[in-house]
């Protein structure tokens, strides 16, 4: 049965103790006992990994894997496995108008989006307290990992053709996904743009918002929910053309400052973030989690829309340790 994602959103902010809802899931390699690259290859690894991370949490929400090497893979691109890291493209697989114009895009199943797509079939049969939430790449940054995150900033200028050429075969490959998903039982899906976030408003107008829109509009209804995250540096320069592409809920890295983006946004947009992944969770210790978090949850928490979370997805190899004292804190602050 499709859970009614409007009203989950809805009673978000209306909350007394609001759940935090952390991109959370490949540290839950730790808990099965098993490896990065195992995980990435078995849907029924990623599904019993995320229930795995529901049973361990209180959180809103289960977040699917955020590998932003998974959709560059299905058009070509080469990529770095690692047992202990998330993947990562390798190299620039188009660099000419010919290619750009000779790339075919993938099928919505092709290469490992099947695993994904199987695994968030699965997960949806074994979670249901809450929502399941599938990842995918934002369309400029799919369109970043197939020129070169570095090159594509010069294209937009020297080549912006090109650079609309991949990015119309990426959006109509993320819709394909995105649609897949929704088949699968997700309930929405979190939407990774983190590189149109060191575009300028103006690029950032031509070369990623019309796109996101295209792949939200295709997709996004009462019962499918859109989280768009975006963890650049430009993102309060960019909030205004971000807020108006049609997505549910708006995620930001920990580069921006949470309190000045929520006293710029509609007091009716659902604002997540921001607790630092690396330096934080993965990199810290219980106590500096526990004051980081109680330091955000005492600075925002005013702002009905904010809802506590981690500033990107939560690194494979974060501590456990780190991981429950940020949910303990949510709890201590909210009288729990």
């Amino acid at each position: 049965m499709k859970r009614n994602m409007s009203q989950w959103l809805s009673s978000l902010p209306t909350a007394i103790a609001k759940k935090p809802l952390p991109l959370l899931s490949f540290p839950c390699v730790s808990l099965l006992g098993v490896t990065v690259r195992e995980l990435i290859s078995q849907s029924e690894l990623q599904a019993k990994g995320m229930l795995a991370v529901a049973k361990r949490t209180d959180s809103a929400a289960a977040v699917s894997f955020m590998d932003l090497s998974l959709e560059a893979e299905c058009f070509g691109a080469t990529i770095n496995l690692s047992d202990h890291e998330v993947p990562t493209v390798k190299g620039r697989l188009i660099d000419s108008t010919e290619k750009a114009t000779a790339l075919e895009v993938p099928a919505a199943r092709s290469g490992r989006t099947g695993i994904y797509i199987d695994a968030i079939s699965k997960a949806s049969r074994l979670i249901s307290d809450r929502p399941v939430i599938a990842g995918i790449i934002g369309p400029f940054s799919l369109a970043a990992r197939l020129l070169d995150v570095s090159e594509i900033m010069i294209d937009c200028y020297d080549d912006p053709d090109m650079v609309h050429t991949v990015l119309e075969k990426a959006a109509v490959f993320l819709s394909d996904l995105a649609r897949a998903y929704k088949a699968a039982g997700a309930d929405g899906i979190v939407m990774a743009e983190p590189v149109a976030g060191l575009l300028s408003p103006d690029l950032e107008r031509e070369f990623s918002a019309p796109y996101v829109k295209r792949i939200v509009d295709g997709v996004r209804d009462d019962s499918f929910a859109v989280i768009y995250h975006n963890c650049g540096n430009n993102t309060p320069m960019i909030l205004e053309s971000l807020l108006s592409n049609g997505c549910d809920a708006y995620h930001f890295g920990n580069a921006a400052d949470m309190e000045r983006i929520l006293a710029a946004a509609p007091s009716d947009k659902l604002i997540l973030g921001n607790i630092d992944p690396a330096g934080t969770f993965r990199m810290g210790t219980p106590d500096k989690v526990r004051s980081e978090t109680l330091a955000l949850l005492e600075k925002c928490s005013k702002y009905p829309g904010f809802v506590l979370s981690s500033g990107c997805d939560v690194p494979p190899m974060t501590p456990w340790e780190n991981i429950d004292a940020f949910f303990a804190a949510a709890r201590e602050f909210y009288g729990e």
